[in-house]
């Protein structure tokens, strides 16, 4: 029985990879759609989907939304649509072959779909000779408990591994994840919304599940420190005040920038100690805004979501 497969892109200025990309696609071995919500692209991104890749389905939106607010669209387009799976990709990236089927083979086969909340395939850098950089990291962080180096060292792969963390250039949500944990936290533009998501797919009592057996490409930057937080905000004191597995996550984080600040004046480090001033100041007055989302998120339905599940 052939199951139902969005792919979701969110594009902004995606000439650069289209071709790959969406190319990709249509060499898939199972049969996907797609749907993409252009975040206001200026390089013709648009006209040339439009143009050479008529079976996608385009979403213009006429401002950036950032990454989160887009995929929810793209997320809520395809559930009304009878979606089964929802494969959100990022445009710097590009499927195999049998990316999908692999993917779709470890969770047919899997003794307990329920507990599934993302599957991620193996994240190639751009070279097509690494892995990512960032999956490096996430393999790495959690090597106590998967042992993942070894099995890779023996060859002795298992079809799949629980990992805390994998970031969103390439999952793929079971429906029941859409219905249970909902889509991102509107609360963030652009980096820190997967993050989040993961916690909250936690909190449901789901995991996050790498596939060894299916490889994709991520032609992303391969460096740790690749986000500007001179443009971007760091938001990890954010990230894990929202975070519904901690208990009192506010209270400890005011108290842990407390002892930073102290900490920063008596080594006079005064540009650390005014963006940590600032940061307090910030989550203070937004503990009302925290408070009401901690209650959101801990309830089972598609959250910041605009669905009938």
């Amino acid at each position: 029985m052939t199951q139902k497969i969005y792919i979701i892109i969110v594009t902004y200025n995606a000439m650069k990879w289209a071709e790959r990309c969406f190319g990709s696609l249509r060499n898939s071995s199972v049969h996907v759609n797609c749907i993409v919500v252009d975040n206001g692209s200026s390089d013709g991104t648009q006209e040339y989907l439009n143009a050479n890749f008529p079976e996608v389905h385009v979403i213009q939106s006429e401002q950036n939304l950032g990454f989160g607010k887009a995929n929810n669209i793209g997320i809520e387009t395809a559930y009304a649509s009878g979606a089964e799976f929802f494969y959100l990709m990022n445009q710097d990236a590009w499927l195999y072959r049998d990316s999908i089927e692999n993917l779709l083979t470890v969770y047919n086969s899997h003794p307990d779909k329920d507990e599934i909340g993302i599957l991620s395939p193996m994240h190639i850098d751009g070279s097509e000779k690494k892995l990512d950089i960032f999956l490096d990291k996430y393999i790495a962080t959690n090597f106590e408990h998967t042992r993942l180096i070894s099995d890779l060292y023996f060859r002795d792969l298992k079809p799949y591994y629980e990992l805390k963390f994998i970031n969103a250039a390439h999952w793929l949500l079971p429906k029941s994840t859409v219905e249970t944990v909902g889509g991102f936290n509107p609360y963030f533009f652009h980096y820190g919304e997967d993050a989040e998501y993961a916690n909250r797919v936690t909190y449901h009592g789901k995991k996050t599940l790498l596939v060894p057996g299916s490889k994709v490409v991520h032609d992303g930057k391969q460096f740790l420190n690749k986000v500007d937080y001179s443009v971007y905000e760091d938001l990890g004191v954010e990230i894990n005040i929202m975070n519904p597995n901690l208990d009192h996550s506010f209270q400890q984080e005011k108290k842990a920038l407390t002892q930073s600040m102290v900490k920063t004046l008596l080594l006079r480090k005064f540009i650390d100690y005014k963006n940590l001033l600032q940061k307090y100041r910030k989550i203070s007055k937004e503990e009302g805004r925290f408070k009401e989302i901690l209650k959101q998120v801990t309830q089972k339905k598609p959250t910041f979501l605009n669905i009938q599940a």
